[in-house]
């Protein structure tokens, strides 16, 4: 069966950094687009980024852009975010999402047909 694994969450100041992997199998990885998603606590799921297949083409929320990289090895069926100067609000559990279109980047959650089981990022001020 499909899987997808994320690590990488935990604690961080206000201003620090952390990247986020996820690690997928049963599937077929080059052939998804990926994305990442967050909720926080109260609120709905929202967009992070999300990456093609091939890693050519990539789109990010307002929220994370300049601050958030969105990366894949398809030789090691990974997704990852870089995410840099993390602000408190930035914490929420983070998930990645697999497409099965490898053009499917998506702003919407309902159109992506796999998901992890989280990470959770905390920033602290």
């Amino acid at each position: 069966q499909v899987q997808l694994v994320e690590s990488g969450g935990g604690l961080v100041q206000a201003g620090g950094s952390l990247r986020l992997s996820c690690a997928a199998s049963g599937l077929t990885f080059s052939g998804y687009a990926m994305g990442w998603f967050r909720q926080a606590p109260g609120a709905d799921r929202e967009f992070v980024a999300g990456i093609v297949w091939s890693g050519t083409r990539k789109d990010y929320a307002d929220s994370v852009k300049g601050r958030f990289t969105i990366s894949r090895d398809n030789a090691k069926n990974t997704v990852y975010l870089q995410m840099k100067n993390l602000n408190p609000e930035d914490t929420a559990v983070y998930y990645c999402a697999g497409h099965r279109h490898p053009y499917g980047i998506s702003r919407v959650s309902g159109e992506y047909d796999y998901w992890g089981q989280g990470t959770q990022v905390t920033v602290s001020s």
